[in-house]
């Protein structure tokens, strides 16, 4: 068990937010070129600007900031966060309202 949970704080994940630049042609091929790097190395589009990717160890994290980091734009907004298999499995999603027929109230659907 205590392997287990060992893995659970060691395990991570990154998530990369940005806000770039688009008002040039150069802006434009710079951010696509950032987001290309993200997906090559790994990393899959939760939201048109948040990007998530999984690593096996703290080590493994710090070889994909780096590349992160190499490929970022000269300019616009990047920000990088990283957390644990533990701290990711506590992230709650909600999509959309199911109604209920019983109360007739519209119920948020939760997944896990």
């Amino acid at each position: 068990m205590s392997e287990l949970r060992l893995n659970a704080y060691r395990i991570m994940w990154l998530f990369v937010f940005f806000d770039l630049p688009t008002n040039t042609k150069a802006e434009r091929r710079h951010a696509a070129q950032f987001r290309k790097a993200l997906e090559k190395d790994g990393f899959t589009m939760m939201q048109y600007s948040v990007y998530v990717r999984h690593c096996a160890s703290k080590e493994n994290m710090a070889v994909h900031l780096n590349r992160v980091r190499k490929s970022m734009p000269p300019s616009g907004y990047t920000s990088i966060l990283s957390v644990t298999d533990k701290q990711y499995g506590e992230i709650r999603n909600f999509w959309g309202h199911v109604e209920q027929k019983r109360a007739g109230m519209p119920q948020q659907l939760e997944f896990f």
